[in-house]
This record gives structure tokens, sequence and C-alpha cells, in this order.
């Protein structure tokens, strides 16, 4: 392990690594520790948006469209009421998260970034970061640690606004995907998620507020979904994870910076998780190249706003059945409405044709 480095990136899943990368090629340094072993993998929907495609591709990522299943837009059902949006430029990618995670890997690899696997980081100073019984000097420190990041902890950031959470299990089957979008399902208290992630697997998610709503329960209130899956073959167990609404005073302090899910994040009710962790690795870097990470809080605000917007207004149906059935109610009547808010969720902020 080298004894100094420029950024060191506690946290190797795909918040981590984005970042990393992004100030490898900044020129710096990296060093990056998980006291995991890849590929890590964690309960999500498994969808990157053309958006996220993006951000990973600024950072010379580029994910193979046969790595996973291309999708063309979103579908709403609640109770006999049904109505979809193509999005508005270019596909989707539904893929398996320890698929993401390998590729991003060989990226970082391939970029000259220090990986340390099954290194779990004990603390960190003002010059360094404790691995062990071991001290790694650095100039810059991100925190990349997740939901429960002990980083935000260590920094003295834990101070929240906001914090709304609720729960998710995701699990996979193997059988060809009925659709070329995601399915969301809506019902009282609960929604599934079906995303096409091969030509011979889907992922089905369910979120709610119920941690101990598991996945088979949501599946019996909801018999469309259930009578595709009869039969079908789990390909692997039941995952599960927390899902936030979290907005954090600060985002940074004196030489650290917080990434992803560590840096506060929205419910998973928007799939933006990933997207969101991909735009912040691009602004942080840029931060650091100026040696001013108050400029990364700046733009750690603006990159979350959409995303925060959207999620308010999916809570605000999940939460009340009898605007959500009016609103799907009028989008099914005009198409155009789905098409519109898909468009901003995407970033792609012009009125689409009705699908």
């Amino acid at each position: 392990m080298n004894p100094e480095t420029d950024v060191f990136v506690i946290g190797g899943g795909p918040a981590g690594l984005a970042a990393a990368i992004a100030a490898r090629r900044k020129g710096f340094r990296v060093g990056v520790a998980d006291s995991g072993v890849p590929p890590l993998d964690k309960a999500c929907g498994e969808g990157l948006m053309p958006d996220a495609l993006a951000a990973l591709a600024e950072l010379g990522v580029h994910i193979p469209s046969t790595e996973g299943y291309p999708f063309q837009g979103i579908r709403f059902l609640d109770r006999g009421q049904d109505v979809g949006a193509a999005l508005p430029s270019g596909n989707a990618l539904g893929i398996r998260r320890t698929a993401l995670h390998r590729r991003m890997i060989e990226s970082a690899e391939e970029a000259g970034v220090e990986m340390h696997w099954g290194a779990p980081v004990r603390g960190i100073t003002s010059g360094g970061v404790l691995i062990g019984d071991r001290t790694v000097r650095c100039h810059w420190i991100i925190g990349a640690d997740g939901e429960h990041s002990r980083v935000r902890r260590w920094a003295g950031l834990d101070a929240s606004v906001r914090h709304e959470r609720r729960f998710g299990f995701r699990r996979h089957f193997a059988m060809a995907p009925w659709t070329d979008r995601v399915e969301i399902y809506w019902g009282d208290g609960c929604q599934i998620y079906v995303t096409p992630i091969s030509a011979e697997e889907v992922g089905v998610a369910a979120l709610s507020n119920d941690q101990q709503l598991r996945l088979d329960e949501v599946l019996r209130r909801f018999p469309p979904v259930a009578e595709r899956l009869q039969g079908k073959q789990a390909t692997t167990v039941e995952r599960g994870a927390v899902t936030s609404s979290r907005k954090l005073e600060s985002v940074y302090r004196g030489c650290v910076a917080l990434v992803g899910d560590a840096s506060g994040s929205v419910d998973a009710i928007t799939g933006e998780g990933l997207g969101l962790a991909f735009r912040q690795a691009s602004a942080v870097a840029e931060a650091l190249e100026c040696g001013d990470l108050a400029s990364y809080q700046v733009k750690h605000r603006h990159i979350a706003r959409r995303p925060s917007i959207m999620a308010a207004l999916m809570l605000t149906m999940a939460g009340h059945s009898r605007l959500r059935r009016a609103a799907i109610g009028a989008m099914t009547s005009n198409p155009w409405i789905l098409s519109r808010i898909l468009a901003l969720h995407v970033g792609a902020a012009r009125r689409p044709s009705s699908q």
C-alpha cells in the first residue's frame, strides 16, 4: 500500500469508484479502500437513465448494451390504470449492480487508481486515513461509504436539514422481459418496480414505509406481477436496503468531501441515486482541481435540485391514493403529461410528442 497519495476515497462502490476515476482524470494520485470484496451488491432498481449513462461516459466509463438490457421508457400501473411514455432521447439501460461494479473497477484500474479491497478504514485525521495499523497520508479525503457513512460522522457532517427513510427489497428472476420499459406498479403504501436487466432476467424491487413488508407479501398485493412470476426461478436471494430522503447542512469540511448516499440522497422511487453520484463525482474532482471544496457544496445543491423535486412529486403520489389515481387518470387521458414529467426527470426539459 502506497504510504502517501493525493486523494483517498473511502468506499469502493459505484459512487466511490466514479469519484476516484474523476479525480484521477484530473491528474491526482488516487487510492480507494473498502472493507468488502468485489463485486459489491446492493438492493436497487438497477436502471441507468440516459443522463446517468451520459455522466458515466464523461468519466470515460462506457457500458456496452450487451452488459444489460436497453429500455426505452416508463410505465405506470395502478388498479387498471395504465399509462406509459418513451424517453425523450436515447435508451436507458437495465444492468445488474454487480455487472456495473465490475465494469467500473476495470475503468478505475485502467485509469491508474490504486485499490485496496478487504481493507476497513478505522478513522481519519487531518493529514490521512487510518487503515489497520497504518496511516496513509493524503491531501484530500472523499467519503463514499453510503447511507450509514462513518466518514460523515468522523468529519462532523451528520447534521441534516431533512431525513426520511423507507425500505426496499429486491430479487431477480430467470425470465425474458415482457416489455422494453420499466414498470412501476402503484399501491397503497408500497410500489413494485420491474426492470429488464438482460434478455433472460428481470429485477423486481419493492419499496414501502414498512421495514417488515418483504417482497413476497408485496407481490401478493399485485396479482398481475405475481402471475407473471409464477413458476419462474429466483436467480438471487432477496436483498434489502434503506432508502432515504436526506439533505445535509454541508457536504464538506476541511479536506473531507462526501459523495453518493454519504452526501445525502433522494428516495429510490426516482431511480436517480447512481446518476446523482456520477455527476457529484465530476463536480468534486473539479473542486479538488481548484483547491476549493466550497464550490463543490454549491454544485452539489444544484445537482440535487431536480431529483429532489421529482422525489417529492412521486412520494406525494405514493402517499395519497386518491391524488395518485386522479393524476394517473389525467396522464392516461393526456399521455403528454407523463412524457413531460419523464423529460424533466432525465434533464431534457422540453415538451416531447405524445406516446
